[in-house]
């Protein structure tokens, strides 16, 4: 099929707004064609499709798609990072990932992403180390926000197991929609941290 034809089969080009320009862009429009359709569906005309630009302006930002992948997940991680729960706080259990909830309702194509980009790492493994790499920085922003909450330093597996059931509630509420589950399971958190810390519950 020519690519006149592929146009004309995919429809009129969306018209963008408020996508940001550049790379930037180009690496929210990977965002989007992922979660939506997973990594296979990640092609140079999908992401220029979906940002409304010719497919020549992502081989020249880009040069490869392996490039590609690689920058778009550093982008995920830390456009998630930037408007995550963690940090947002008065440094109480009480107020723990308080923003989560919305989060994961406002940016669902950047957690999506993520959790395809994990999934595809067991089938290559080369993914591995860059992934290891950013989560490393998620595993921090953990480490610190508890740092502000708990006494005396955090070990990292406290860090890790905290993190790990913060990500497993963005995994259940992207699936399955339940933000009043998502609220509960955080309350009963913030109320073994504060147990933790000596605050009173619902503090």
């Amino acid at each position: 099929m020519t690519e006149s034809a592929e146009s004309a089969a995919r429809g009129p080009r969306k018209r963008v707004t408020n996508y940001g320009t550049g790379r930037t862009a180009l690496l929210d429009a990977a965002v989007r064609v992922v979660a939506r359709g997973g990594l296979r569906q990640l092609t140079y005309r999908a992401v220029a499709h979906e940002a409304g630009v010719t497919h020549g302006l992502v081989v020249h930002y880009f040069g490869s798609r392996d490039a590609l992948i690689e920058e778009a997940l550093t982008h995920a991680i830390h456009s998630s990072l930037s408007i995550s729960a963690l940090g947002a706080g008065e440094g109480t259990a009480a107020d723990f990932a308080t923003g989560l909830v919305d989060m994961v309702e406002t940016g669902p194509e950047l957690q999506a992403f993520q959790y395809e980009l994990l999934l595809e790492a067991r089938r290559r493994p080369e993914l591995l180390a860059h992934l290891r790499g950013l989560y490393e920085e998620y595993f921090e922003a953990s480490r610190r926000e508890l740092d502000r909450i708990l006494p005396g330093p955090v070990n990292p597996g406290t860090s890790r197991l905290v993190f790990a059931a913060l990500e497993g509630l963005v995994l259940h509420q992207l699936v399955f929609g339940e933000s009043a589950a998502t609220e509960e399971a955080l309350a009963a958190l913030r109320s073994l941290l504060s147990g933790s810390d000596g605050e009173p519950d619902g503090r």
